[in-house]
């Protein structure tokens, strides 16, 4: 997959994406539904109005993603310093 790609208006459902650059990408208006992310660099990616529900996100540089404008590594170091 290029880096830079935009996916706008579409189902993409049950995909599976794996061993591959997503490197800002966007996602807009798109349904990611049970979804699932493998392997996978999403650096500087960015999804907005996007359905993520049942989304698996496993072994991947998440590095300056964003989900509906935030920032998800500062959203995941901030819980685990919440944690005991």
């Amino acid at each position: 997959m290029n880096s830079g790609r935009q996916f706008k208006h579409q189902r993409l459902d049950d995909a599976a994406f794996e061993d591959c650059s997503m490197k800002r990408c966007r996602f807009d208006d798109v349904n990611l539904s049970e979804s699932a992310f493998n392997n996978i660099n999403l650096a500087g990616a960015r999804f907005a109005d996007v359905n993520m529900s049942g989304v698996a996100i496993t072994d991947a540089n998440i590095e300056g993603l964003t989900i509906f404008g935030h920032d998800i590594m500062a959203l995941i170091e901030a819980e685990l310093a919440r944690r005991p």
